[in-house]
């Protein structure tokens, strides 16, 4: 069956998105259509149908293709934990821990396990969408590469290259790309896209036919800036850092960027609310005293964010709202973080330690090297619930006895405090369901409205897909992918 590669000139200039639109495209064509990652950095990440974890834009991805979220889809996943090491997933599952030198000499071994899971895909679909990561241009790291050309040249996959016109400098990112890959790279491209363009594109026409002209490659389209990716869950937490801004008049959800802040997009269904706005603290910030709802969000790293957290004095303000009466809403990692103590005697998050949480909920935690990855559905708030847990460790206490879930197998997720202000769940997932966004946001007054997130989801890829279909040559990239066709030196 046919595959493409997607690569970008750099991170960030909208690779994720375009697969996720294109997938949904040929979805509405009536191929059957999977997706693809070789090799992914990312600590958001969803559970599988097949019990392992991806990263968050394949399942996005997954679901532009109306398919389950498999561990195939993405065979090496990379989990940041500190500025040199990151936990290491392959299949789904954890294998350890890698320091960013001990990744590259490993690397090259994983390609063989990346190369079955991309020929199990292929056999049960009309097309493989591949999405590469980074930048091919990036040189120094090609030595062992699996992500990008390293996987490209080795399954024979075709590649178009992805330039980011918002940022400027298209031009030149597509040609130098040309210019510093090594030749064999450069013949597996076969033409590029313009990506983020804003205006009227005869303007750029004279620089299209220029990197025509000066790579040899063809161009396969302008695409214009896509406002419902707005709409979907982001894997890169570098939009973090674009998201505070204020809708005047609305109750303020607070959330800290922690420095290993992970699955934040659990936090993206309060944007379908038009009573709330959103607030992500980013550092050198304090946590608004207007906030009525502050959340610590999922962490790849909890005892080094609850450290972080400290050292940026959000402690301070998370206490002052507490005796204020404000609502405190903790997720997985933030929930660890509310309790009384968490313990490491492992080492698993760096040394050994033992230190002591916020204290707002009675539970401790002590975390334990297997991780829990599973899908559940339950109640939670009086309200019904569809989320997953992916988590390592157990947290236990008093506060148990006041569960914040009740899920189907009969067990239980999470605590509430006495008071009912401090909440802590394992979940995620939890506020794409509009029934429990309505219940959290009745106690500050807020009436919610109904939108489901996930119909939300779903609509922005039709739209995208519908955007792409009038400004790219499908039939182009089509003919490319098929097997046998567009494959040159």
């Amino acid at each position: 069956m046919g595959a493409l590669m997607l690569q970008g000139t750099g991170s960030d200039v909208g690779k994720s998105v375009l697969v996720a639109a294109l997938c949904r495209l040929l979805v509405h064509r009536g191929l059957t259509v999977l997706p693809f990652k070789p090799q992914n950095m990312s600590n958001n990440a969803a559970v599988t149908a097949d019990g392992g974890e991806i990263g968050r834009a394949q399942a996005l991805q997954a679901l532009a293709c109306r398919a389950e979220p498999h561990t195939d889809m993405n065979p090496v996943l990379l989990k940041p934990q500190a500025d040199r090491t990151s936990q290491l997933v392959v299949h789904g599952q954890v294998r350890g821990t890698l320091g960013s030198s001990d990744f590259r000499a490993a690397r090259g071994a994983l390609l063989a396990e990346v190369t079955q899971s991309f020929v199990r895909l292929r056999a049960r679909c009309d097309l493989v969408l591949v999405e590469g990561a980074g930048s091919p241009a990036e040189v120094n790291l090609r030595s062992g590469d699996i992500a990008n050309m390293g996987f490209a040249r080795a399954a024979d996959v075709p590649v178009v290259l992805i330039g980011d016109i918002d940022r400027g400098g298209v031009i030149a990112s597509l040609v130098g790309t040309r210019a510093v890959i090594d030749p064999a790279d450069a013949a597996m491209i076969r033409g590029f896209l313009i990506n983020k363009f804003r205006g009227d594109p005869a303007l750029f026409e004279d620089g299209y036919r220029a990197i025509e002209a000066r790579t040899g490659w063809k161009g396969f389209g302008v695409v214009p800036w896509l406002a419902a990716a707005a709409r979907l869950p982001s894997e890169d937490a570098v939009v973090l850092d674009r998201s505070v801004g204020g809708r005047e008049g609305r109750r303020v959800i607070a959330c800290p960027i922690l420095p290993r802040i992970a699955n934040f997009d659990d936090l993206d269904p309060f944007k379908l609310e038009p009573g709330v706005e959103l607030a992500m603290i980013p550092p050198g910030r304090p946590i608004p005293a207007e906030a009525a709802i502050i959340v610590l969000p999922g962490s790849k790293a909890t005892i080094a964010d609850l450290a972080a957290l400290r050292g940026e004095g959000w402690d301070i303000d998370i206490f002052a709202h507490h005796r204020r009466g404000g609502l405190i809403v903790g997720l997985c990692g933030g929930y660890q973080m509310l309790g009384r103590s968490i313990s490491d005697p492992l080492g698993l998050e760096g040394e050994p330690s033992d230190v002591a949480g916020l204290g707002l909920l009675d539970v401790e935690t002590l975390l334990s090297p297997g991780k829990r990855l599973r899908a559940v559905r339950g109640a939670a708030l009086g309200a019904a619930i569809d989320g997953y847990e992916m988590h390592m460790g157990e947290s236990r206490g008093s506060r148990l006895a006041r569960p914040f879930a009740t899920l189907e197998d009969g067990t239980t997720d999470g605590a509430i405090s006495a008071s009912g202000t401090v909440m802590g769940s394992y979940l995620h997932g939890l506020f794409a369901s509009a029934d429990l966004r309505r219940a959290l946001l009745d106690r500050i007054g807020v009436a919610a409205g109904g939108r489901g997130y996930h119909a939300d989801v779903d609509a922005a890829l039709d739209e995208m897909a519908a955007e792409l279909a009038r400004h790219v040559d499908v039939d182009g990239l089509l003919a490319l992918a098929r097997p046998g066709k567009g494959r040159s030196a």
